[in-house]
């Protein structure tokens, strides 16, 4: 499972370095351990199939000369910079059906909500996150939910698939995604667990 996660990574970093920003490089660009950190931190949540599926899709990326991550940050400028992206971005993308695209708002939904009760449980880790809804996008900053929906708009069918089953678990199960994923950031950060990273906000 590890060399799964880490050849996941390798290959999103690989695209990352191939990802143009206005302005040129970004500053994460370049820092390779908090990337490693905050990738980790979401696949270690996942299933084998899930991670299997999506390494395939990045291979399938590379293989036919798609960059999911460009794309990525691409879908975000729905919200961030919306005149640029319809000239500049939704032309040249896989168009999502309407479909697709209420499967991925309903998983949009859930991890919003997630999110929301983790920030109020844990507000000191919680500022340290991005904003939170769509409406609080700027042309400088990018909430949790447009960047969740810029990736779920990389994921091939198969993935999406995987990827919403594994959320209905999580809420069938009353666990939540954002709190696992935040538990396993600030472990890989030295901290015994939440209660101890909060406290040392």
């Amino acid at each position: 499972m590890k060399e799964l996660i880490d050849t996941v990574i390798q290959l999103e970093w690989n695209q990352f370095q191939r990802t143009d920003n206005e302005g040129g490089r970004a500053a994460c660009q370049g820092n390779w351990p908090v990337f490693r950190q905050m990738r980790a931190s979401q696949f270690l949540t996942w299933e084998l199939p899930l991670l299997e599926s999506y390494r395939d899709d990045l291979l399938e990326a590379d293989r036919t000369g798609r960059n999911l991550i460009t794309e990525k940050y691409g879908r975000m400028m729905a919200s961030t910079a919306p005149a640029e992206y319809r000239e500049r971005i939704e032309p040249y993308i896989p168009r999502l059906s309407e479909a697709r695209v209420a499967t991925q708002e309903r998983i949009i939904a859930t991890q919003v909500a997630w999110a929301a009760d983790f920030r109020e449980r844990h507000p000191k880790l919680g500022r340290a996150m991005r904003v939170l809804a769509t409406a609080e996008d700027t042309p400088e900053v990018t909430s949790f939910e447009t960047y969740l929906r810029g990736e779920l708009g990389t994921y091939s069918e198969r993935t999406l698939e995987l990827y919403e089953r594994m959320v209905n678990e999580y809420e069938t199960a009353g666990r939540n995604l954002t709190e696992e994923t935040i538990l396993n950031t600030v472990r890989l950060g030295g901290f015994a667990g939440l209660d101890e990273a909060e406290a040392a906000q």
